[in-house]
């Protein structure tokens, strides 16, 4: 689940100093990892559930059974009066959909953000999927989305600053065609709390923000959009669409560094294959 950017947060980043800044022991990191494992198999079981005629709510049901059944708790449920367990976000809806009657269709696309707790340690992770066949543009714009996200993960290094992770992520969607990247809603520190600082825009120049240190997890989540990236809330107070009501996808996941490299907390794999892809160093112990 992203957070608005926040002017206090937004003056940390751009100073760069690192207090309020939550590092974690390496048990905490492998809480971390049990939390993210949770979120990762809760979001598979869900891409397996989306497909014409399924409502949304049905898809919130299943992953709270999912949750709850692997001994975790809805990050999501109650935060901050949130009605449900997962975010369920379709075509123009940016991100924070609320579950509830809508019936997806052949064509749509549904972005699902998923959060579990296990002994007070959070996980956080998004997917967008295509309901049935989709037009190309929207395909392309998933593509570009998600591995916006790895190219933000892979920009990290321990030394590195947050905000070299935010260049990476624009200067690939830069450089994919005329994409609308939200600045309005960012990624996040993670840890004993769902939200923590520091923000992780998606947009920036590198080297700023605090230090990338051991121990440090964060939630990098581009928001992409067709058209423009301007949005506004719903009446709910949740609910963030386009202006243009042009299509949008969202991909999350939560990372750590380790002296041996990157290790993604959320991605079933520990992100081995993608990091490898990439030419990167896997760090994770699974």
């Amino acid at each position: 689940m992203s957070r608005p950017p926040g002017r206090a947060l937004r003056a940390l980043l751009k100073a760069g100093r690192d207090h309020g800044v939550e590092i974690k022991t390496p048990e905490q990191i492998a809480l971390m990892r049990r939390a993210g494992l949770v979120v990762g198999q809760t979001l598979t079981l869900l891409r397996e559930h989306v497909r014409p005629g399924v409502t949304t709510a049905e898809l919130d049901a299943v992953a709270e059974d999912a949750i709850r059944s692997a001994g975790a708790t809805p990050s999501f449920l109650g935060y901050q009066g949130f009605p449900a367990s997962i975010c369920t976000s379709v075509n123009d809806v940016v991100v924070h959909g609320i579950p509830g009657d809508r019936m997806l269709a052949e064509g749509d696309v549904i972005s699902i953000d998923c959060g579990a707790i296990i002994e007070g340690w959070h996980g956080d992770a998004a997917i967008t999927v295509p309901v049935g066949e989709v037009r190309p543009e929207v395909t392309e714009l998933l593509r570009v989305t998600e591995e916006a996200m790895w190219r933000g993960i892979s920009a990290a290094r321990l030394g590195g600053r947050v905000t070299d992770i935010s260049h990476a992520v624009e200067t690939f969607v830069r450089g994919e065609g005329a994409h609308g990247i939200v600045e309005d809603y960012v990624g996040h520190g993670i840890g004993s709390a769902m939200h923590q600082p520091p923000n992780v825009p998606n947009v920036g120049r590198p080297g700023r923000g605090p230090e990338l240190v051991e121990g440090l997890a964060l939630a990098v989540e581009p928001m992409v959009t067709i058209g423009d990236q301007a949005n506004r809330v719903l009446e709910d107070d949740w609910t963030v669409v386009t202006l243009d009501a042009s299509w949008a996808a969202h991909f999350e996941h939560s990372f750590t560094l380790t002296p041996r490299g990157h290790w993604v907390l959320t991605a079933l794999d520990g992100g081995r294959a993608r990091l490898e892809a990439l030419g990167l160093p896997y760090g994770g112990e699974d």
